[in-house]
């Protein structure tokens, strides 16, 4: 079981897109004690090991309270499992500050060349795999046995996979499905009950959003997968950018906000994140602390620091030697959301202004964009004819921009509970918290008016139609709230409401409990569990692939769940067990966005190369008014008087009718009686009847053409049961019928 283990482990790392950035160095990232009250205070350390030489070199700065002789342990493990431990004395490794440790600051340099059988243990992948979980601990004691100080440390190569290219191939995605539902919006021209190709942007956005709440819980996350669902922070609102922080800071300052060591500058400057894994005890036994910072490696000549009153260099033992810039920063231990916000560098008290402020940006835009093309029509319309399908475009161009503004809403309400319960519960500035409770109570006012304006016409529908069809198919409805229910099924218009509660809840939940992880995983497993049912059960989705796409995103978000719950601290499993689940997951959900995006380049082909069904229907629908426009009385299209007349299931077929004039030939109908009101016409009295008369008449004559196949009934009744029938015989002459 451990050699098919340690095969599959490395596979599985190994389908990460992960390039060669550390080269032959693992270097630690960060540090914390890893005990209570130490007599000796490490304030500086940094340990590197060079794969080319074995060396491994250490920098370590500190206090100590009494002069003592210390003996150093030092422990190296990788994904949960020791992998090297070995016990030495400073003055065996060159580090003479130590040895013996004085009563007050030292700085000490020290090295010790790994043993070859030691060095081959360590897999050549762990210098390329992204964001390796490795941990250096270096454990001091005095003579007698006794722990007197410790100090642990997250080892690093450079690699990570939190890229922009990651980021940037998603904002791809999302831009082309966007583009694609815009292309069959404007090919469908409007038309009423026209659903969209899935995967829609919205569906993508939401599946992008998904993966980044993923990565929002309380739980203890293998390093590779929290760097992962940082690449999908976009989707959420939250976009690093440090101009926009600093004035968040400002307006925070100015509204009651603490910015002593909640700043954008400290964090990113001065901090050192260090992820606890939610235990609430302070003591050293079942606390894991794992550094999350930058994990790229920053050569420097050296940290200055003060030793009895004169500055030495920590660091900095030529080309040999590299420190990480983390070794200098304060620690700050994050969890939950404020571990994924200050990744990306935003204070989590900033981290509702943020997103605010990016939805007003974004709102801007719309709005300008929207008044640029209402401006370009309107010239247009100045010079020349613009289509009717832009013609209504540009008179309702109020009502698009609100109708954009809503689904803008729609796509991000789940994360905006998110944020402002979460601004609530952790926030600093009394402004920022009443815009949350403003925004949220705005938003759910908005999306209530939509609902109910909807739910109402239904009702005014189902009482003159019988149901609510007409949502589809009047265009003027279908333009104000198709947003909510176009792609579903004329039964199911009002699934919208338990997507949005749907969206509530999650945010509710993960925000809510933030700081209780099996909470916030079993919660999340509920809600998940419940809107899968709901789609299997309902299956409201109109096309085939809407239905069965939304099904397995669901299923996969599932997965996800279950997944999570295997970092769960109280589980108590093992980090490889973590960290292999956490790989897997990375593999799922990489898989299944890859397949949206294939199937978006699909549903663009067959955009770009078939010819829209609602437009053909139109071209048909037009095509047959403008025929009868042009029908005159005499005019045999479409009519059943120049069909061949046939009886099935008899062996009689009839003959074929003469054009001009129609004679009685067997098998032709009686001719049609005169109504009694109506006596026969002569030619004198018809060619004294005024112009409008005689149209009247001419159309009286088309009405009794139409009813030649409806036989009256006393004419039946004198007829034998016999008899075969027979065509009227009619004499055209000057326009009149005899």
């Amino acid at each position: 079981m451990r050699a098919s283990r340690a095969q599959v482990f490395p596979l599985l790392l190994s389908a990460l897109p992960a390039g060669v950035l550390g080269g032959n160095l693992l270097s630690t990232t960060g540090f914390s004690t890893c005990i209570d009250n130490p007599k000796v205070k490490v304030d500086k350390l940094d340990v590197t090991y060079d794969k080319t030489t074995r060396q491994i070199l250490f920098d370590v700065a500190g206090e100590s309270k009494e002069v003592q002789n210390v003996t150093a342990t030092l422990i190296v493990s990788a994904y949960g499992r020791e992998v090297y431990k070995n016990d030495f004395s400073p003055c065996d490794t060159g580090m003479v500050e130590m040895c013996p440790v004085p009563a007050a600051t030292f700085a000490s340099h020290g090295e010790q060349t790994l043993p070859e059988d030691a060095a081959s243990q360590i897999p050549s992948i762990a210098f390329s795999v992204p964001d390796l979980d490795g941990n250096v601990k270096m454990e001091l004691k005095n003579d007698d046995g006794e722990p007197i100080g410790c100090v642990q440390s997250t080892v690093g190569n450079g690699n990570t996979l939190n890229m922009p290219v990651i980021s940037y191939a998603a904002a791809g995605i999302a831009a082309a499905a966007l583009a694609l539902s815009a292309l069959g919006a404007l090919a469908a021209g409007g038309q009423p009950g026209a659903a969209t190709s899935s995967p829609t942007f919205g569906e993508i956005i939401g599946w992008f959003q998904g993966m980044a709440m993923n990565g929002m819980l309380s739980v203890q996350y293998p390093q590779v997968y929290q760097s992962f669902t940082t690449n999908f922070a976009f989707s959420t609102g939250l976009v690093p950018w440090g101009t926009m922080q600093n004035t968040i800071d400002g307006f925070r300052g100015k509204t009651g906000g603490n910015l002593t060591d909640a700043n954008y500058p400290w964090l990113k400057h001065n901090a050192t994140l260090v992820y606890a894994n939610g235990n609430s005890n302070s003591g050293s036994s079942g606390l894991f602390r794992r550094a999350i910072g930058n994990a790229m490696l920053f050569a420097r000549d050296g940290t200055e620091v003060e030793v009895n009153g004169q500055s030495t260099t920590v660091g900095g033992n030529g080309a040999n030697s590299t420190t990480s810039e983390a070794a200098t920063k304060d620690q700050n231990s994050v969890s939950g959301i404020q571990a994924y916000v200050e990744q990306l560098t935003i204070p989590q008290e900033n981290t509702f202004m943020t997103v605010l402020l990016i939805w007003a940006i974004v709102v801007a835009v719309l709005i300008v964009g929207i008044l640029l093309i209402k401006v370009i029509l309107e010239a247009w319309s100045m010079f020349g004819t613009l289509p009717k399908s832009l013609e209504s475009w540009r008179k309702r161009y109020w009502w698009r921009m609100a109708k954009s503004i809503t689904n803008l809403i729609l796509l991000l309400y789940g994360m905006w509970t998110l944020y402002c319960v979460y601004q609530f519960t952790n926030g600093d500035s009394w402004a920022a918290k009443v815009l949350a409770g403003v925004t949220l109570g705005l938003f759910t006012v908005v999306l209530a008016w939509f609902t109910w304006r909807i739910y109402t016409k239904a009702n005014q529908y189902k009482k003159v139609d019988g149901d609510a069809s007409r949502l589809y198919e009047d265009k003027e409805t279908w333009i104000k709230y198709s947003l909510f229910y176009d792609n579903y099924k004329k039964n199911y218009w009002l699934f919208f409401v338990p997507v949005i509660i749907y969206m509530f809840a999650k945010g509710c939940i993960i925000a809510g409990a933030n700081g209780h992880g099996l909470a916030q995983a079993s919660g999340q497993l509920v809600v998940e569990g419940l809107m899968l049912a709901l789609l299997l059960w309902a299956r409201p989705y109109q096309l085939k692939s809407g239905r069965w796409i939304n099904i397995i995103i669901q299923v996969v978000r599932v997965l996800s769940v279950v997944c999570i719950l295997v970092f769960v601290e109280e589980l108590g499993l093992s980090q490889t067990t973590k960290t292999i689940t956490g790989v897997v997951l990375i593999v799922i959900q990489c898989s299944l966005t890859a397949i949206l995006a294939i199937l978006i380049a699909v549903n663009a082909l067959i955009v770009c190369i078939k010819e829209n069904p609602h437009r053909r229907r139109r071209k048909d629908a037009e095509k047959i008014n403008r025929d009868l426009d042009n029908l005159t009385p005499l005019d045999a299209r479409n009519s059943l008087l120049m069909e061949p007349m046939s009886q099935q299931n008899t062996s009689y077929k009839s003959g074929t009718a003469p054009t001009l004039p129609f004679s009685d030939q067997k098998g032709r109908y009686d001719p049609v009686p005169l109504r009694p009101e109506s006596p026969a016409r002569t030619e004198s009295t018809y060619s004294r009847q005024p112009r409008f008369q005689r149209e009247e008449s001419h159309d009286n004559l088309v009405s009794s053409a139409a009813s030649m196949g409806r036989r009256d009934e006393r004419s039946l009744s004198r007829s034998p049961p016999t008899r075969e029938p027979q065509l009227p015989s009619f004499d055209f002459q000057y326009g009149q019928a005899r």
